[in-house]
């Protein structure tokens, strides 16, 4: 694995015991250039998990706690007039000034105010009173929601959930792992104790070399063909769009980075597969009927299409 990657995993686990896999899935899609959202049942550490991974990287963090009352304003900023130079000036929002922004509970608050995350996930600005603002580079969204408690929520619009690269859940630890997290909390917040390993610009740079990973065409293929027999498929209502293909060959490529190679191979493009897509896809009514979840019928899809050595997974 790459030795970088190796050190700032090594400062998160400081905080995040137990999660190895989770850990490198959101640090895999960040290096993507994409956005993360966390889902899983208050208190497993979400929160705790965004702060480590800025911590370490060296980003500089932006917090949102997302409530019913909170406007799109206070995502992308507002126009105020200034009597001193007789003109509008800009004040900030969440978003500006920031690479990493964790946007908590963001099921909680109105669907005019999610949206307002969307040109700036998708085009790195924010538009106000018609004039554009860039954000920072990277500008990384790390959005949390509770799969539990439905009072006062708002399920995020499919637009918004397709702006997110990758959806994944941490989920409860293991005995021990909880017993580390109680004993290392006797007396102080691990958060404290990381340290930056990476830069801003080492960040940057990661990405830029991941986009030049090699894909041969043979896995490009097997990306389209995974895609398109998703849209067949007859426990699901909606497949993979072209921008689930896009996505899958993007984490691919961070995957294979972060392992260390230059090129894509198909473990990679499967170890992706399901955190990608899972939340692009629609289940047919038979499948719910029959209670599986989207990962469950992925799952089966990388069961049945051939890999480029004609082998099955």
């Amino acid at each position: 694995m790459n030795s970088k990657i190796l050190n700032v995993i090594a400062e998160i686990e400081k905080a995040i015991v137990g999660k190895r896999e989770v850990i490198e899935k959101i640090l895999t899609a960040i290096l993507a250039n994409g956005h993360v959202l966390l889902d899983d049942v208050p208190g497993v550490g979400k929160t705790t998990m965004a702060v480590a991974i800025s911590r370490s990287l060296g980003l500089e963090f932006g917090r949102v706690q997302f409530t019913p009352d909170v406007l799109p304003s206070d995502i992308t900023g507002f126009s105020m007039y200034n009597k001193e130079t007789g003109t509008l000036e800009y004040i900030r929002g969440a978003a500006a000034g920031v690479n990493l922004l964790l946007g908590d509970e963001i099921n909680r608050t109105s669907s005019k105010t999610q949206s307002a995350l969307l040109e700036a996930m998708e085009e790195g600005q924010v538009t106000v009173d018609g004039k554009t603002h860039t954000l920072k580079k990277p500008f990384i969204v790390i959005a949390t929601q509770n799969n539990v408690g439905t009072a006062g929520t708002q399920l995020l619009p499919y637009a918004q959930l397709d702006r997110f690269l990758v959806k994944v859940s941490i989920g409860y630890p293991d005995h021990k792992s909880e017993m580390d997290v109680i004993r290392g909390r006797q007396t102080a917040n691990p958060v404290e104790n990381i340290v930056r390993v990476t830069s801003v610009e080492d960040v940057v740079c990661m990405q830029g070399e991941i986009a030049g990973i090699t894909v041969r065409d043979s896995i490009i293929d097997y990306i389209a063909r995974l895609a398109e027999q998703s849209r067949c498929h007859e426990l699901l209502e909606l497949g993979i769009s072209p921008r689930g293909s896009l996505f899958i060959n993007k984490m691919a490529k961070a995957m294979a980075y972060i392992k260390g190679r230059d090129y894509v191979i198909c473990e990679d493009v499967q170890t992706v597969f399901i955190d990608v897509c899972a939340h692009r896809v629609l289940l047919s009514q038979e499948a719910r009927g029959r209670r599986l979840t989207a990962g469950q019928v992925l799952g089966e899809l990388l069961d049945v299409v051939a890999v480029p050595d004609g082998k099955m997974r």
